[in-house]
């Protein structure tokens, strides 16, 4: 027998959890259930027959049990009292079997455990974090299942032998997911999907023998399981099992269907559990349909035709009649139909108003992109007239938009509707309202668009359209940012910027190409590459001693040597950085664990990087450069394979994306070229010289959020979070912690965000491009994009195919906002500057 969860800790589970603490896991649901006589224990654990899980999985057993909290209680008391000192591994069987004999003791609690329909769950939480911490192919691992199996086998002995081995004891062994083989579970492959389910005991049928097997998966071979029938059920078919093994009514709420090959009972009882499970499901659908009635009004409901009223009688009564006729196979398959219709309805009502509030919405976002494009014109640009207001006009325009206004409310309110409703409903009404105010602006736009080469216009639009929808797809696909970084290459072709700046245009493009190479390969986590860290650190190191040396060149900008020694100690913060990673992993290959010296050099790089960051001059390439390496310090310490490099590859890109704007304003004759080497960020900034839009800001503002985006997917996508690999933090701790994990991880994302930023920063500053308008033309592709997620939202699927989408969509929402927030950390990281008190020079005669 396997189990899956472990009933010890994995070596990074927190110390100071105790004995205590870790017993609660497993003993916290100690309920009594009411009538019958069976008992059941069920265990979450991991590994053997595995159960199919179609959605999010279902978490809904026994609506209907009663929790008792004086044998918790009890239970608590009678482990402080021992004063367990044993590792927790070898300790939860004796220490069951002592709660067991003080219970002999205690004739209320004694009593309690043998009335009917006592429920004993046990979550064994052990495993799941030594799969994180060391994979499950790891000999950590198979050691774990190992004692897990010994440790379940004397658990299920305790039990049997505490009742007398009375035979009324069913055991459910199953869990709640799976894992990779690289530790992470949450997404729809098949190792996270399917489960183990194993039960026997009280009212379980006996195993099958068969010669041919349904499914082609070897899961069965490896185990030595394949001479027996496979009984693959959905995660939520496990509530009514339960509940039909110790004879309770079916949770109320539970939209699982009774899996009958499981129980060993006569047929009729069989025939008339699924006609209850049928009937608990009808009820479900029916309170669905009344719901959704009372608020529709009757001239518009469309109810779900394959249920009706009538076909509801005719299928409860066909059933009624097969199984008085003794037809229970006739009755079941029946059962099973109304079943599936009912879910078919259920999930028809639940969706019942998708298609109306959806419209609604996105009628919203069309008119609010259309107002934040008006505003764009009619603010940042040559291409309208001020034109005085007409009152009349204005007041006719309120009053209609108005009327709408209020029709849509009484409509909303005699069908009582839900509040939120009425936002989806009156937002569009308010919003093309300030659509239709600037009407004037509409018309002055169209004459300027009409007077262009149509040619022209259907390019720079079909160029905008491919733009976003390559940006949509990386979310999916991160090769599309492979596409749009191999087109990004050909700029300057396109544009003819190679011809006045060949060696620029050059570089641009190599180093494209080379970003280009990293959203191809696999996402973070999964095949650490130690050597690769140690060699972008070499890199660094080597990259900035080229840039100290044309620095020293400069006589006059570094008389005082005081900032040169700044560029030192970050330097040698990569290279110790370099060291601890290759040191602390080493050390935790051979299993010595995390050296004190590595992980307080570890923190204190990630305390004093900014600090040394802030002490650099404030020249606009200098200040850039001290960026890279404070992030670089702690990136290092943070990686764990191929991702080490990338900060590189995109610093290079952003110092080039620099220069070539410099030239594309030259080009268009929009600027003179300004000496990039003395600019300053502290220098302060004219409001009056940033000029107005011109349509290659357009491109500058994708050439942004495209950058943005390339900085999160080019080494991973959503599931990096689902995927983590404890390993990448094992500089800074090794004891599972999930908040400090949490946030480490998340620091780690932000570096990339952080680098791109501030470039564009320098962009914006030296191109005089206002922060403002910048934003607008964000809001507007970003207000596109998320017209897209929204209608790829899902409510089905994997943990990870429903959050990715949700977070797909509230990502691009939020995505203007986040920008301007690291608009201002770029600000701070590039014009703030620390000031120490410096030697004075005194100069011998």
């Amino acid at each position: 027998m396997a189990a899956g969860e472990s009933l010890t800790p994995g070596s990074q589970q927190n110390p100071g959890r105790g004995t205590l603490h870790l017993l609660l896991d497993f003993m916290k649901m100690s309920v009594q259930l009411l009538k019958d006589g069976r008992r059941i224990q069920w265990n979450l654990t991991q590994f053997s027959m595995k159960v199919n899980i179609p959605g999010a999985g279902e978490a809904q057993i026994f609506c209907q049990c009663l929790q008792k909290v004086l044998l918790e209680i009890m239970f608590i008391h009678f482990v402080m009292k021992q004063q367990v000192k044993t590792l927790e591994q070898k300790m939860q069987p004796s220490l069951i079997y002592g709660f067991l004999i003080m219970l002999r003791s205690n004739q209320t609690l004694f009593s309690a455990l043998n009335e009917e329909k006592v429920v004993l769950f046990l979550h064994l939480l052990g495993i799941d974090t030594n799969g994180h911490a060391h994979r499950p192919n790891s000999r950590e691992y198979q050691e774990n299942i190992k004692q897990v199996d010994e440790g379940v086998k004397e658990i299920a002995s305790l039990i049997d032998n505490f009742y007398g081995n009375d035979g009324k004891t069913a055991f459910i062994l199953t869990s709640d997911h799976g894992m990779t083989d690289w530790g992470s579970h949450g997404a729809g492959h098949p190792s996270e999907t399917l489960t183990p389910l194993i039960v026997w005991g009280a009212g379980v049928n006996y195993p099958q023998k068969v010669r041919t097997q349904l499914f082609e998966d070897n899961f069965l071979k490896e185990w030595k399981l394949e001479n027996l029938k496979r009984l693959d059920v959905n995660q939520a078919d496990i509530a009514p099992l339960m509940a039909s093994l110790i004879g309770v009514p079916f949770p109320l709420n539970s939209v699982g269907t009774l899996p009958l090959e499981y129980l060993n009972t006569s047929a009729l009882f069989k025939a008339e559990s699924m006609f209850t499970n049928a009937v608990q499901i009808l009820e479900q659908f029916k309170v669905k349909m009344s719901q959704k009635k009372e608020t529709t009004l009757s001239i518009l409901f469309t109810p779900f035709k394959p249920l009706s009223a009538s076909e509801q009688i005719n299928f409860l009564k066909k059933i009624r009649l097969y199984i008085e006729q003794q037809k229970y196979d006739e009755a079941v398959s029946l059962c099973k139909t109304l079943i599936n219709l009912a879910l078919e309805g259920l999930s028809y009502y639940h969706t019942y108003d998708r298609l109306f509030l959806g419209l609604s919405i996105a009628v919203s976002f069309v008119g609010w992109t259309t107002y934040v494009i008006l505003v764009i014109i009619k603010a940042h640009t040559n291409l309208t007239k001020t034109i005085p207001a007409n009152k009349k006009k204005s007041t006719v325009l309120f009053y209609g938009f108005a009327s709408a206004g209020m029709i849509i409310t009484f409509f909303l309110l005699i069908q009582t509707c839900p509040w939120t409703y009425y936002i989806y409903c009156l937002l569009p009404v308010a919003v093309w309202y300030a659509v239709v105010k600037e009407i004037h602006v509409i018309q002055d736009l169209a004459t300027n668009v009409l007077s262009l080469h149509i040619g022209q216009s259907t390019g720079f639009l079909l160029v905008c359209i491919l733009g976003i929808e390559i940006l949509v797809f990386s979310f999916f696909y991160r090769s599309a940012l492979t596409v749009g970084l191999l087109v990004f290459a050909g700029w300057p072709v396109i544009t003819q910027l190679w011809i006045q700046a060949k060696t620029k245009a050059l570089i641009w493009t190599l180093l494209c190409v080379l970003l280009a190479i990293f959203p191809l390969m696999p996402v973070v986590g999964r095949e650490p590459n130690i050597p690769l860290v140690i060699a972008a650190g070499l890199l660094t190191i080597l990259i900035s001693f080229f840039s100290l040396t044309s620095l020293c060149k400069n006589e006059n900008k570094y008389r005082d040597n005081e900032d040169l020694k700044v560029y030192f100690y970050q330097m040698f913060s990569v290279a110790l950085s370099t060291y601890v990673v290759g040191s602390t992993h080493n050390s935790l290959k051979i299993k010595q664990g995390l050296p004190v010296m590595n992980q307080i050099i570890s923190w204190m790089t990630l305390v004093f990087s900014p600090v040394l960051l802030l002490l650099s001059p404030t020249f606009l390439f200098e200040r850039l450069f001290s960026i890279l390496l404070s992030l670089m310090s702690t990136y290092l310490l943070l990686s764990t394979g191929y991702e080490a490099l990338f900060p590189l590859a995109l610093f290079g890109l952003m110092f080039m994306w620099i220069n070539m704007e410099q030239e594309a304003l030259q080009h268009y004759g929009l600027s003179s070229k300004p000496k990039l080497a003395v600019f300053n960020f502290t220098c302060t900034v004219d409001i009056t010289q940033f000029r107005q839009l011109h349509l290659d800001d357009v491109r500058r503002s994708f050439f942004f959020v495209f950058f943005i985006v390339t900085a999160f997917f080019g080494t991973g996508n959503i599931a990096s979070i689902n995927s983590f690999d404890p390993a990448s933090v094992y500089c800074f701790l090794t004891v599972f912690s999930p908040f400090m994990m949490g946030g480490l991880l998340l620091l780690k994302v932000a570096i990339p965000f952080v680098l791109v930023s501030c470039a564009f920063e320098a962009v914006q500053v030296t191109t005089q491009l206002s922060s403002k308008s910048l934003f607008l033309i964000v809001l507007v592709i970003s207000d596109i994009m998320a017209l897209h997620f929204f209608f790829l939202v899902k409510d089905y699927g994997s943990w990870l195919d429903i959050g990715t989408s949700i977070s797909h969509y509230v990502l691009v929402m939020s995505l203007t906002i986040f920008m301007m927030v690291m608009n201002g950390l770029a600000q701070l990281l590039t014009t703030q500057r620390l000031g120490l008190p410096r030697r004075n020079k005194h100069h011998s005669m």
